[in-house]
């Protein structure tokens, strides 16, 4: 494939929000996970990674109809790093009808209806004035909200996946690329916390009452947090250098709704896929960002699919002791965490990771450290089995 250049991106985490702000904390080791107080909850005992201040954000008079806290971080995290200035710039390049959008979430806006049927509950009519489904809940919604904003009228689409959505998108926009649907495009992911994925995934038992903890001893789960990520992409050319996606592959476990393939299998052939496709071998990948979401069966079977294709020398670790698990927008925030470790030539430890789990062969980073990066892989599995992986380095090799 040619390769996809990130000619541009922005991001908001527990972290912070910018650039800037995610790679200072990871540098310094700094969490953004801390004990759950979303929407008053009292009755579950767990961390979460919130971004502060999201519903405070207004949108743009025209777009008000997509008022919810899923659209509202998109459009915070639109605001920052000249992002916007920069895709208008391609607009001007490639027009408005030639820049597609791809956008990976979860539940998109279920919050606002989770609202609305907490205040019919309530009140014991129907549901409230003010809810809108088309511009909140619809999973589409994220997708037609970053279309209008940038007020394009080509190709768009959501993709909903679980918690490869926004790896997913890169692929997609690949093809749509290749196939001439469109010249480049914006990707991203966002997903937001609700009380339906925190209660949910605690129902499932998999949601840990501690800090998320990938690959210890004493694992007891996920952190569920939210965050936005979004990328301009387009096609490199020979003169282009910077960095991008050079391959992707995705698979199906086709093993179960929610459990992952306790040998990994699906998760390997993926990660094979992706060097394939960016015709490199398992040698020439110099980091792993995990999938790693700290519980016992997912951290497991991953590392049992990273040996059978890599063996145990190249150095992984898991960025979700900082965010938590974002769901539908891990998978572009743990691609623009690989790309850091591109431009800065630098690995992070896998955080909270003090005891690692001795049935783990994984090559588990537990020190950030300065060291030679020319090649990344980043994995993003989802449930049902739905599994994505990237290969990131320079677009010129």
């Amino acid at each position: 494939m040619t390769p996809l250049k990130i000619t541009d991106y922005t991001l908001t985490t527990a972290l912070g929000r910018g650039k800037q702000e995610n790679i200072n904390a990871l540098q310094q080791g700094k969490t953004g996970l801390s004990p759950c107080h979303f929407y008053d909850i009292k009755d579950l005992n767990t961390w979460v990674g919130e971004v502060n201040e999201v519903e405070s954000t207004e949108l743009p008079t025209h777009l008000r109809a997509f008022t919810c806290r899923n659209n509202q971080l998109s459009a915070l995290t639109l605001s920052q790093d000249h992002f916007a200035h920069r895709v208008q710039e391609k607009i001007s390049q490639y027009g408005s009808h030639r820049i597609g959008v791809f956008i990976g979430t979860s539940t998109s806006g279920i919050h606002d209806t989770e609202k609305a049927y907490l205040e019919n509950e309530n009140n014991g009519v129907s549901l409230p004035e003010w809810y809108n489904y088309s511009g909140s809940h619809n999973i589409y919604s994220c997708a037609e909200f970053i279309r209008q904003y940038f007020a394009l009228n080509g190709y768009s689409t959501a993709i909903s996946t679980a918690c490869s959505s926004s790896a997913k998108v890169f692929a997609s926009a690949e093809r749509a690329i290749a196939s001439g649907l469109c010249d480049a495009a914006i990707v991203g992911g966002v997903d937001t916390l609700c009380l339906t994925t925190l209660y949910g995934f605690n129902a499932l038992q998999v949601v840990s009452p501690d800090i998320c903890k990938p690959s210890n001893l004493n694992r007891l789960g996920i952190n569920i947090g939210e965050a936005a990520g979004f990328a301009f992409i387009e096609p490199a050319t020979e003169d282009d250098d910077g960095f991008g996606v050079l391959g992707y592959g995705e698979s199906s476990d086709a093993y179960h709704m929610s459990t992952p393939h306790p040998e990994g299998k699906g998760a390997a052939l993926a990660m094979q896929k992706a060097l394939n496709k960016a015709q490199l071998s398992a040698a020439d990948i110099d980091y792993i960002n995990l999938h790693g979401t700290g519980t016992p069966a997912n951290d497991l079977s991953e590392s049992k699919a990273i040996v059978s294709v890599f063996g145990s020398q190249t150095p992984c670790s898991s960025t979700k002791g900082w965010t938590g698990h974002t769901l539908g927008a891990a998978g572009i925030i743990e691609a623009l965490f690989s790309l850091f470790t591109l431009e800065n030539q630098w690995i992070p430890a896998s955080l909270n990771t003090d005891n690692i789990d001795p049935d783990i062969m994984a090559n588990i980073n537990t020190l950030s450290r300065d060291t030679r990066v020319q090649y990344t892989l980043s994995n993003s599995f989802g449930f049902g089995g739905s599994n994505c992986s990237l290969v990131l380095g320079a677009v010129n090799r």
